[in-house]
């Protein structure tokens, strides 16, 4: 997977990056080539030892079935009987790589399982829950930012032409399940004509959590001396907290 330069969403992705009055709220956008290139071929090729690229994998049900928000921890590995939907081992893939290549070098998810991805089959039912959940979070300055999201997001990626699927781990395998989170999404939105996947997830952090404060500020300290030793040429994937 490749990260595709997008200054537009990483522009919108900065406004993401928000603190509140109780919680730090840490959004990204990011755009994906699905061409298969180097360490992804052997990934692919290992992935694959387990079954066919176009063997179908069992999701959990989506999200908007149950109502549910977007939240934490949702999936358990109890919870095969009430699996429905699937995709091919393929796609199942190109989720997780996604994933590996958005979080890298943190967290590794080769070992993330089909039940904990759903997919989506509302695009409505997605943007309401997207905007409810920064609404709430950001206030009022997201009447102005919200239709420039979308429209940036359907530019990019083309989302009446998108499969869109969910990321909803147990609490043990979410990197979004540390003391303090209140909230989180994953979207991934699946453009197969395009080869190309937005990965659009945001956190909520509370900021009397020790994770709010030292280590959200820790983690953009990294970011910005990472850029300096490369000569300020790096690409920023963690946008800078701004106060509203």
């Amino acid at each position: 997977m490749k990260l595709l330069e997008n200054t537009r969403l990483e522009a919108l992705g900065s406004q993401l990056c928000v603190g509140t009055g109780e919680a730090h709220i840490l959004g990204r956008i990011e755009s994906y080539s699905c061409k298969m290139a180097g360490d992804d071929k052997q990934m692919f090729k290992q992935f694959c030892q387990e079954g066919e690229p176009h063997t179908l994998e069992a999701l959990s049900p989506p999200q908007s079935s149950s109502g549910s928000s977007p939240h934490v921890g949702k999936s358990s590995e109890k919870d095969t009987s009430l699996l429905s939907d699937t995709c091919c081992r393929k796609t199942l893939f190109y989720l997780i790589a996604t994933l590996n290549e958005s979080f890298r070098p943190d967290y590794d998810f080769s070992t993330a399982r089909s039940h904990e991805f759903s997919r989506e089959r509302s695009l409505n039912w997605v943007a309401n829950a997207v905007n409810s959940s920064l609404f709430s979070a950001v206030g009022e300055d997201f009447n102005s930012l919200g239709p420039q999201l979308w429209s940036a997001i359907d530019q990019e990626i083309n989302l009446q032409g998108c499969d869109i699927y969910s990321y909803n781990p147990d609490l043990d395998s979410d990197p979004f399940g540390e003391d303090g989170s209140l909230w989180s999404f994953n979207y991934f939105f699946h453009n197969k004509k395009m080869k190309r996947i937005l990965f659009f997830t945001c956190r909520s952090v509370s900021v009397f959590s020790g994770y709010g404060h030292s280590c959200l500020e820790d983690e953009l300290l990294m970011e910005l001396d990472e850029e300096e030793e490369a000569g300020g040429l790096a690409a920023d994937r963690y946008p800078r907290c701004l106060s509203i």
